[in-house]
C-alpha cells in the first residue's frame, strides 16, 4: 500500500530570509545544497533565501568556455542549468529550496511561474518585464527602446527539492556582465532597475516578491498523467 505524498505547505510556513551582507557564492552553494537535503529527509523547511554576492561568475552546465571573455571575477561552477551569469552587488539573487513532491512534480510549470512571480514583482515597480519566446530570462524595453534582460533564473532539482533560483539587476555595474556572454545571447545587451530609470530599492522588490510569492506558490500543481516533464526532476 502506498504512502500518501506529504500535504504541500503554505507561504507561512516557508522560511523568508534575507541577508544584508554579501555572501560568498561556495557558502551560498553549500548551504543551500545543506537545506534541500534536509528538506527532503523531513528534517528543515523550504526556503526563500534572498541574498547579494560579490562580483562573480558562474558557469552552468551548459557552459561555452568561448563565452567566458574575460574572466576579471572569479568563476565558480555552479550545478545549475544554463550558461555563464554574472552576480554582483545591487543584483537580488533569490535561491529557492521549494519540494515539489507536494507540489506536483512538475519542473517546468515551476520554471514558468517563477518567471511569473519575477514578472509580477517588478510590475509593483512600474516595470513592464515579460517573458520572451525561445529565449530564458525575464526582458524589458531599455530606455533606448532595445529589448534588454532585466532578470535571469537558473534551477536544479535533486530529489523534487528545488536549488538555485534567479536573480534581477537592481542596481550594478552593468560593465561587469562584459567579462562574458550573458545567458550566451551576445546579442541582446543586460539592463536593470536603475538603468530604466526607476527609483525602486533592494528593499522595495523584497517586498514585491514577498507580496507575490504565496500567489505564485499557489500556482504550483500536479501535472496531469503522461505529461512528459513530470520526470524531469530526478
Amino acid at each position: 500500500m502506498s504512502s500518501s505524498p506529504p500535504s504541500p505547505a503554505g507561504a507561512e510556513q516557508i522560511e523568508w530570509r534575507v541577508d544584508s551582507a554579501p555572501v560568498d557564492y561556495p557558502h551560498a552553494l553549500a548551504d543551500m545544497e545543506a537545506r534541500a537535503a534536509a528538506i527532503f529527509e523531513g528534517e528543515a523547511q523550504e526556503r526563500v533565501w534572498l541574498l547579494e554576492h560579490p562580483p562573480l561568475y558562474t558557469a552552468g552546465t551548459s557552459a561555452d568556455p568561448a563565452e567566458l571573455i574575460d574572466p576579471r571575477f572569479p568563476v565558480h561552477d555552479a550545478g545549475r542549468g544554463g550558461r555563464y551569469t554574472y552576480h554582483g552587488p545591487a543584483q537580488r539573487i533569490g535561491y529557492l529550496n521549494i519540494d515539489l513532491s507536494a507540489r506536483g512534480k512538475d519542473v517546468r510549470n515551476f520554471v514558468h511561474h517563477l518567471e511569473g512571480w519575477m514578472i509580477d514583482a517588478l510590475a509593483d515597480l512600474d516595470i513592464a518585464a515579460r517573458r520572451a519566446e525561445g529565449r530564458i530570462g525575464i526582458w524589458a524595453d531599455d530606455l533606448d527602446g532595445r529589448e534588454a534582460k532585466i532578470g535571469a533564473l537558473g534551477i536544479r532539482v535533486r530529489r523534487w527539492v528545488t536549488l538555485h533560483g534567479f536573480s534581477i539587476n537592481v542596481d550594478p555595474d552593468l560593465s561587469h556582465f562584459g567579462g562574458i556572454v550573458p545567458c550566451g545571447l551576445a546579442e541582446y545587451p543586460v539592463t536593470s532597475i536603475a538603468a530604466l530609470g526607476k527609483k525602486a530599492s533592494m528593499a522595495d522588490l523584497d517586498a514585491a516578491l514577498k507580496a507575490h510569492f504565496p500567489a505564485f506558490l499557489g500556482r504550483l500543481r500536479r501535472c496531469g498523467a503522461g505529461v512528459e516533464q513530470c520526470g524531469a526532476g530526478r
